[in-house]
């Protein structure tokens, strides 16, 4: 492939970021692969550890000096110094910028359990580079057995809200348009928002919009960010050619969840209170217990088994009751931070 950016000017510079949390070797692997894919890009990659407080910062300084890996800048270690959850540690990285202490022109964002191919990074870069409507451009994630691992949606509404919990095909089919799951493209395609998995955005589109709103401590952030793009006239494109592996909940241990947590339900209420107002929220809230609990009664008189966490529509019920009395605030999802943060 070419290098953007040699026959007129300067190639773009990229800001690779992998946030650590208690995965250092995990972490390791993702970065030795992105080392690979960056090859032949200007720019370095910055590990952020989010206050594992379980030696991985130190481990992972060690591995990377002993490598060489630091060479020049091309690849630090920096600490968070508290565990904000993921928007918060990426800005970390993101306000750092490069070696050099200069913005770059991209910031690539990439999990800690996720594994680019060689020409991953390089096939976002040259999109952005030769699209510019384009504000974001995101990966093809798959499993590491190859498996398609669903990361293109559609903003959530309160139509979506009611699709996702009735779980009805009539509903689904008449609201296809609203359902927050978007079939994986297989061509370059623009798309509401992706997964944080492997995305890169432009910087000049971080200057106009922010940075990751900090209130989400996970879940949603992108979301929103990719929200606030879009009505300021930038597009979200996602890029069946750039191969990313990802193992998947690495971090969050989410495929071992028996309920679901309460930051989850603080950002879901924060997501469409903040961008829709708390009526929306409450009329979201309202459309999805309606879907969940017609969903029940046709599991009951079918017999059917509900494939939905245990509590999970009473909790939501009595989380955004409270949520809708009290005055919107950070402060709303400090006790979820810092529940996590002590695990």
């Amino acid at each position: 492939m070419t290098n953007p950016g040699t026959a007129t000017g300067p190639a773009p510079r990229v800001l690779t970021i992998v946030l650590n949390y208690k995965t250092a070797d995990m972490t390791l692997d993702s970065v030795a692969a992105a080392r690979i894919a960056m090859e032949g890009i200007p720019g370095g990659i910055i590990i952020v550890d989010n206050d594992s407080q379980d030696g991985s910062f130190e481990r992972i300084s060690a591995h990377v000096a002993r490598e060489g890996w630091d060479a020049e800048g091309r690849v630090r270690v920096v600490q968070a110094g508290h565990n904000g959850g993921f928007g918060a540690g990426n800005n970390v990285g993101i306000r750092a910028g490069l070696a050099d202490g200069s913005a770059p022109d991209y910031v690539y964002v990439l999990n800690s359990d996720a594994f680019p191919a060689p020409d991953a990074i390089r096939v976002l870069l040259n999109h952005l580079e030769a699209t510019p409507e384009a504000g974001f451009a995101g990966s093809y994630i798959h499993g590491p057995e190859g498996d398609t691992h669903l990361t293109s949606f559609r903003f959530p509404s309160i139509a979506s809200e009611f699709e996702g919990s009735i779980r009805f095909g009539p509903v689904s089919r008449l609201l296809k348009n609203h359902r927050v799951p978007v079939e994986t493209p297989t061509q370059t395609q623009a798309v509401d928002w992706l997964a944080g998995a492997s995305i890169m955005m432009r910087q000049s589109v971080l200057d106009e919009i922010g940075l990751f709103d900090e209130t989400f401590f996970l879940y949603f952030e992108e979301t929103d960010l990719c929200l606030r793009a879009a009505r300021a006239g930038h597009r979200t494109d996602y890029l069946p050619a750039s191969k990313v592996a990802h193992i998947g909940s690495a971090t969050t241990g989410m495929k071992e969840w028996k309920r679901m947590p309460s930051y989850w339900y603080d950002s879901r209420w924060y997501y469409f209170s903040k961008n829709y107002g708390r009526l929306y929220a409450t009329a979201a809230t309202a459309m999805h217990l309606l879907g969940g609990g017609l969903d029940y009664l046709r599991c009951l008189v079918t017999r059917r088994e509900r494939k939905v966490t245990p509590g999970f529509l009473t909790t939501m019920l009595f989380h955004d009751m409270r949520a809708l009395v009290r005055r919107p605030a950070a402060s709303q999802v400090q006790e979820s931070r810092d529940t996590i943060s002590q695990s």
